[in-house]
């Protein structure tokens, strides 16, 4: 039986560079049979056409044909919707994830400012308590980086930011980005096989 068919999960891409990590867990939440509700900032969709590239004329028609083969469902709110189900506490998700995550968007949350459905969503899970993870993609950090995120913490907030490991022996792009998406999924207590773990190899470096 999957423990994870019909659960519900909110996932933002914003426009930092790195949207195929936003891309990537998308369809592993899918594969497992959730439900995945996303949404992209306009900088977000501009990265995927310019890091994937994607044809982003037609956003409805793009996500269904990436994402419409799933077993599980998805659900497209545009930035702008801020009356949109996951802007409400009563909207129930097991968790919220901005992967990438900008600074401006960090900011944003950090601030409460909720200017848009991303950072409302976002609040939602703050005042109601329910996970919320952020994968910044940034470097170098500035003090108001750090201390945002310092502030984000102390709430809670999981911050994972996009450093790859290398002790697994990865071959590709593919097993970099695999890994990052693999590191949130631990974080939120789903089970995958993205990567090899530690102590799973047959010899350990040095040996």
């Amino acid at each position: 039986m999957n423990d994870y068919k019909g659960k519900t999960m909110v996932v933002g891409i914003t426009g930092a560079s790195g949207s195929i990590y936003g891309v990537k867990l998308a369809e592993c939440l899918l594969s497992l049979g959730m439900n995945v509700h996303l949404v992209i900032s306009n900088a977000g969709w501009r990265v995927i056409k310019e890091e994937l590239g994607w044809d982003v004329g037609d956003r409805e028609g793009v996500l269904r044909k990436h994402f419409g083969g799933f077993f599980g469902d998805y659900t497209y709110h545009p930035i702008g919707d801020i009356g949109a189900s996951i802007a409400s506490g009563s909207f129930l998700a097991e968790a919220m994830i901005i992967m990438p995550c900008s600074m401006g968007t960090l900011a944003s949350i950090a601030n409460g400012t909720s200017d848009n459905l991303m950072t409302r969503a976002a609040d939602v899970m703050l005042k109601e308590a329910r996970p919320l993870v952020l994968v910044p993609r940034e470097t170098p950090l500035h003090a108001i980086h750090l201390e945002n995120m310092l502030k984000l913490a102390r709430l809670g907030v999981r911050m994972i930011p996009a450093m790859p490991a290398f002790y697994f022996g990865p071959k590709s792009i593919d097993d970099l980005v695999a890994f990052l998406v693999g590191k949130v999924l631990d974080n939120l207590r789903i089970e995958h096989a993205l990567f090899t773990r530690w102590g799973d190899h047959s010899e350990q470096p040095g040996e």
